[in-house]
Protein backbone atom coordinates (compact mmCIF):
# COMPACT_ATOMS: atom_id res chain seq x y z
CA UNK A 1 0.00 0.00 0.00
CA UNK A 2 1.26 3.45 -0.86
CA UNK A 3 1.78 6.33 1.84
CA UNK A 4 -1.08 8.07 -0.12
CA UNK A 5 -3.27 5.53 0.21
CA UNK A 6 -2.65 5.04 4.33
CA UNK A 7 -2.45 9.28 4.29
CA UNK A 8 -5.81 8.74 2.13
CA UNK A 9 -7.07 6.15 4.57
CA UNK A 10 -6.34 7.92 7.97
CA UNK A 11 -7.53 11.30 6.99
CA UNK A 12 -10.73 9.46 5.93
CA UNK A 13 -11.37 7.81 9.37
CA UNK A 14 -10.32 11.04 11.18
CA UNK A 15 -13.08 12.63 8.68
CA UNK A 16 -15.62 10.06 9.78
CA UNK A 17 -14.90 10.95 13.39
CA UNK A 18 -16.14 14.88 12.56
CA UNK A 19 -12.31 16.24 12.06
CA UNK A 20 -13.27 18.84 9.53
CA UNK A 21 -9.52 19.87 8.53
CA UNK A 22 -9.20 16.32 7.61
CA UNK A 23 -12.33 16.66 5.81
CA UNK A 24 -10.70 19.52 3.98
CA UNK A 25 -7.59 17.73 3.33
CA UNK A 26 -9.30 14.92 1.56
CA UNK A 27 -10.26 18.02 -0.57
CA UNK A 28 -7.39 18.92 -0.89
CA UNK A 29 -5.84 16.06 -2.37
CA UNK A 30 -9.16 15.54 -4.61
CA UNK A 31 -9.18 18.57 -6.18
CA UNK A 32 -5.21 17.61 -7.10
CA UNK A 33 -6.51 14.52 -8.89
CA UNK A 34 -9.03 16.43 -10.48
CA UNK A 35 -11.58 13.84 -8.96
CA UNK A 36 -14.96 15.48 -9.30
CA UNK A 37 -16.91 12.69 -8.08
CA UNK A 38 -14.86 12.50 -4.58
CA UNK A 39 -15.60 16.26 -4.56
CA UNK A 40 -19.06 15.49 -5.09
CA UNK A 41 -18.79 13.35 -2.34
CA UNK A 42 -17.36 15.13 0.40
CA UNK A 43 -19.88 18.18 -0.75
CA UNK A 44 -22.59 16.32 0.23
CA UNK A 45 -21.18 14.95 3.65
CA UNK A 46 -20.75 19.00 4.19
CA UNK A 47 -17.19 20.10 3.41
CA UNK A 48 -17.03 23.85 2.71
CA UNK A 49 -13.44 23.64 0.74
CA UNK A 50 -15.41 21.06 -1.69
CA UNK A 51 -17.69 23.09 -2.61
CA UNK A 52 -15.46 25.53 -3.22
CA UNK A 53 -13.69 24.03 -5.57
CA UNK A 54 -16.71 22.82 -7.26
CA UNK A 55 -17.92 26.29 -7.45
CA UNK A 56 -14.46 27.57 -9.45
CA UNK A 57 -14.58 24.55 -11.33
CA UNK A 58 -18.24 24.50 -12.43
CA UNK A 59 -17.93 28.90 -12.72
CA UNK A 60 -15.40 28.61 -15.33
CA UNK A 61 -17.04 26.19 -17.78
CA UNK A 62 -20.54 28.33 -16.90
CA UNK A 63 -22.49 25.27 -15.76
CA UNK A 64 -25.33 26.78 -14.73
CA UNK A 65 -26.94 23.47 -13.65
CA UNK A 66 -23.72 21.99 -11.72
CA UNK A 67 -23.87 25.62 -9.80
CA UNK A 68 -27.45 25.09 -8.75
CA UNK A 69 -26.76 21.53 -7.65
CA UNK A 70 -23.93 22.63 -5.00
CA UNK A 71 -26.03 25.82 -3.56
CA UNK A 72 -28.42 22.80 -3.01
CA UNK A 73 -25.84 20.92 -1.27
CA UNK A 74 -25.66 23.90 0.72
CA UNK A 75 -22.69 25.72 -0.50
CA UNK A 76 -23.65 29.09 -0.65
CA UNK A 77 -21.19 30.97 -2.60
CA UNK A 78 -22.57 28.76 -5.39
CA UNK A 79 -25.86 30.73 -5.55
CA UNK A 80 -24.06 34.00 -5.27
CA UNK A 81 -21.93 32.95 -8.64
CA UNK A 82 -24.72 31.12 -10.53
CA UNK A 83 -26.80 35.01 -9.66
CA UNK A 84 -24.23 36.84 -10.81
CA UNK A 85 -23.81 34.50 -14.19
CA UNK A 86 -27.40 34.89 -14.79
CA UNK A 87 -27.42 38.98 -14.41
CA UNK A 88 -24.65 39.19 -16.69
CA UNK A 89 -21.95 40.07 -14.56
CA UNK A 90 -18.19 38.96 -13.53
CA UNK A 91 -17.13 40.59 -10.65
Amino acid sequence: MTSFETDRETLRALADEGNERALDRLADLADERNDVDELSELLDEGCVRAGEFLTRRAAAAHDLRELQRIADAGYDEAADVLDRLLAGTSD
